[in-house]
């Protein structure tokens, strides 16, 4: 019985998302641009179809 390797996601080997999964590409850059907020992931019939950042500045209290 043999067994076939299993392809390493590695940069090298790692396919380019599908159109349907470029949500989370989108997802994964608006979070590590926010400091404060909230990334809202919309979805239709099980579907992405729609991604909204919210973002906060927040401001030190003075005495």
């Amino acid at each position: 019985m043999s067994t076939s390797p299993v392809p390493v996601d590695t940069p090298t080997t790692r396919e380019q998302p599908k159109p349907d999964d470029r949500w989370l590409e989108v997802v994964e850059r608006q979070v590590n641009a926010l400091q404060f907020g909230s990334v809202h992931i919309t979805v239709h019939e099980g579907r992405v179809v729609q991604v909204e950042t919210s973002v906060r500045v927040r401001f030190d209290k003075t005495p």
